[in-house]
């Protein structure tokens, strides 16, 4: 199910895929086609694409407070608490990453700092279609509240105009949500880029979507902030003979029912364990509800690789950069220095993928396609502005003034030195 591949076999099927230049342009195409017209029309052009791919327009885009309020009473208690105690969990984590304002430098004649101010209006994009993703609200809009944003604007799509998933509304009260709109895909990207008569203009779009929306995202970029443009999922397991190869087919099958696209390697250093694990996955997919989904992209997206050592592993694991690497071998804690590019870690035979998706804390919002190499998983920082500040005394100036004069008239920009030389002479 799963490929055992040589060295380079693997090399080349994990390696960050290569964008599809056509694809990519036919995706660009249609969101830059429904973005204009939902710049130039607003609402009216929101509710045509609304009833082209999501069937019946709603009566109206908000999600009002009482069906917010009803929505607490169609969700299981149990279920709720369980939301609750993923959202204490995930705030705990994300609160310890605030930072302070902080002057860096004070004295009778200089002083130099920075200010942190947070974003004034952002807006989430929760995907939907064929299921609900209650973690996706916690994990965008949390970190956000925290921070200190004001204005949260959650987007998702909903079929036919129904009601939302309640769920979906237990998990935005949770959060700290201003409001719910039923907008989905490129549109709602759109609406939330530069506004529309029902849904606020924001500062910065945060959240993941199919390929369409990752093109919108990619083309409003500039008028708006966006967390990253995210690609399919994928997981590495590095592994030793004493992992079970039961919790590693369990979690290559967690991440490859995502969708087929979605990426599963293993690393390990046996070849016991590596076929173990293959057996295992043809057992636990053939009960699977999306096993379809599951086996197909083991199949055509997973691979795995036998390695001498495990400082291979982590050689390995390295260059493909993946968005979440599991280490479960002997004493995990003592190889999380090898690891340099991973979006999250997870640490040890107890401690699968699935437990950061939703409950653990760290957030899920991670760099995907090898981006994991120069980008970070979404945190407060994302929904924050630095701003730096600086005094001069008249006699700190004066000090500092012919060096800057000098600078400046070798990159001929002389009206920088004269801005220091005025100042100068009026002594």
């Amino acid at each position: 199910m799963i490929s055992l591949l040589s060295m380079e076999e693997f090399l080349t099927k994990a390696a960050p895929g290569k964008t599809n230049n056509q694809e990519q342009q036919q995706y660009l195409q249609a969101a830059s086609e429904i973005i204009a017209e939902v710049q130039a029309k607003g609402d009216k052009a929101v509710n045509k694409y609304i009833e082209k791919f999501d069937g019946k327009a709603p009566a109206s885009f908000i999600v009002s407070e009482e069906e917010r309020k009803a929505a607490w009473d169609k969700v299981d208690n149990e279920v709720i608490r369980s939301l609750q105690r993923a959202a204490d969990n995930i705030r705990d984590f994300h609160r310890k990453q605030l930072s302070a304002s902080r002057m860096m430098q004070a004295d009778n004649h200089i002083i130099s700092g920075q200010l942190f101010r947070p974003i004034e209006r952002v807006g989430i994009y929760v995907p939907g279609g064929t299921a609900v993703y209650p973690s996706s609200v916690l994990m965008n809009a949390i970190p956000a509240v925290l921070a200190g944003v004001e204005e949260v604007y959650m987007t998702t799509p909903v079929k036919d105009g129904e009601e939302l998933a309640p769920i979906l509304a237990v998990a935005a009260d949770i959060a700290g949500v201003t409001a719910i709109y039923r907008v989905g895909g490129v549109q709602a990207i759109a609406a939330l880029a530069y506004g529309t008569e029902s849904i606020p203009k924001v500062d910065k779009i945060v959240g993941p979507g199919n390929a369409y929306v990752a093109a919108a995202k990619k083309l409003v970029y500039g008028d708006v902030g966006i967390d990253m443009i995210a690609g399919p999922s994928e997981v590495a397991i590095i592994a030793d003979d004493s992992a079970n190869s039961i919790y590693i087919a369990a979690d290559l099958i967690a991440q490859a029912e995502h969708g087929e696209t979605a990426r599963s390697f293993l690393i390990t250093t046996s070849n016991k364990l590596a076929k173990a694990v293959d057996e295992e996955l043809e057992k636990q997919c053939a009960v699977l509800p999306r096993k379809e989904i599951a086996a197909a992209s083991l199949k055509e997206k997973g691979a795995s690789v036998v390695v001498d050592t495990l400082d291979e592993a982590f050689v390995l694991s390295n260059k493909i950069a993946p968005e979440h690497l599991e280490i479960q071998v002997t004493d995990p804690l003592s190889y999380l220095g090898k690891v340099r590019n991973a979006g999250s870690v997870f640490l040890g035979h107890y401690t699968p993928e699935a437990l950061g998706d939703y409950y653990a804390g760290p957030n899920h919002v991670l760099p995907t396609s090898g981006t994991a190499r120069f980008s970070s998983g979404l945190s407060v920082d994302d929904f924050v502005k630095k701003t730096t500040y600086l005094y001069y005394s008249e006699s700190a100036l004066t000090e500092a003034g012919q060096d800057v004069i000098n600078i400046a008239n070798q990159e001929q920009l002389e009206g920088h030195g004269l801005a220091i030389s005025k100042r100068l002479e009026e002594k």
